[in-house]
């Protein structure tokens, strides 16, 4: 069981129980989102995973065993919280309505949702790049998360008695159904270092990432008006697996080289975002709203 956020919760233990929490990408033990959702987990909320194990397979580090992760994350969680999961490829748009369907079924609502999905390999350099690999890696990173976003915004507007929300122009406002006392749900998107260096051969994911970064203070600014709060992610390096001798596809000789000299010696562990992330959906981070936050122990530096 996981103990990293404990950190959070001096004056009140649980302070995500009674609110459920959709997680993207959660399929495997060495995985982000893993540690997002264990994170979670152990501030009390309810659980509902999405997973698309045929991308995990057709990686360098593979896939993992289901059962274990669900058992990982049920382990983690408070007594008499739910779990609950799907697989489902979310560069289908059609897949995104089902998933967050199932997801407010698993309690009757949905409090949280963070957008941690990401396609990895089929990338390239400029030199190299075609407009399949862009488009993939923005139906998988980009879209998928606004898709989500907007299903989860429309579903809050209509709780709120505000019915659908007219069709806007440039520089319209929707008109807020606040004020509110405490934000009615939180949305974390995922981005990448893509602000702070090159990441040469990797032109198609780093595109979408810096899409979702670009457009983080607009989509929150219209997100306030239901009282969800939104932030971004750049989690920096961590290791998932890819920087390990046995399920790598690249020579690790400069990296052993290079990690002695990084701050603390170490890249990211899977619990480091985790623990911001919990931290933002809780009360506590409730005032940080539609900002990119870096979380890389001073990598970028």
């Amino acid at each position: 069981m996981s103990s990293s956020p404990s950190s959070l919760s001096h004056a009140e233990p649980l302070p995500l129980a009674g609110r459920t929490a959709l997680v993207t990408g959660v399929s495997r033990r060495r995985g982000i989102g893993y540690g997002i959702a264990t994170a979670l987990a152990a501030l009390g909320a309810d659980l509902f995973l999405h997973h698309y194990r045929p991308h995990d397979l057709a990686q360098q580090t593979g896939a993992d065993d289901l059962d274990a992760v669900r058992a990982g994350v049920r382990a983690a969680q408070a007594h008499g919280a739910r779990l609950g999961d799907l697989s489902a490829d979310l560069r289908d748009p059609d897949a995104i309505e089902p998933l967050l369907d199932a997801a407010s079924a698993l309690t009757g609502r949905l409090d949280i949702l963070v957008c941690n999905q990401a396609m990895s390999g089929g990338d390239g350099s400029i030199y190299d790049m075609t407009a399949d690999r862009l488009d993939a890696h923005w139906k998988a990173n980009a879209r998928a998360s606004l898709l989500l976003t907007a299903g989860f915004a429309r579903r809050r507007r209509r709780d709120l008695g505000g019915g659908e929300a007219v069709a806007a122009r440039p520089g319209d406002r929707g008109g807020s159904l606040g004020p509110f006392p405490a934000p009615t749900g939180h949305v974390i998107w995922m981005t990448s270092g893509q602000g702070h260096g090159a990441m040469r051969g990797e032109v198609a994911y780093a595109t979408s990432k810096a899409a979702l970064a670009g457009i983080t203070r607009t989509v929150a600014a219209e997100l306030l008006e239901v009282g969800l709060v939104l932030n971004t992610v750049n989690p920096g390096p961590v290791n998932t697996g890819y920087l390990d001798p046995e399920t790598t596809d690249r020579d690790l000789t400069d990296y052993l080289a290079w990690l002695p000299t990084t701050p603390f010696g170490r890249v990211g562990r899977i619990d480091d975002p985790a623990r911001l992330i919990a931290w933002l959906c809780s009360n506590a981070g409730s005032w940080v709203v539609g900002q990119v936050l870096t979380t890389d122990g001073g990598f970028s530096l």
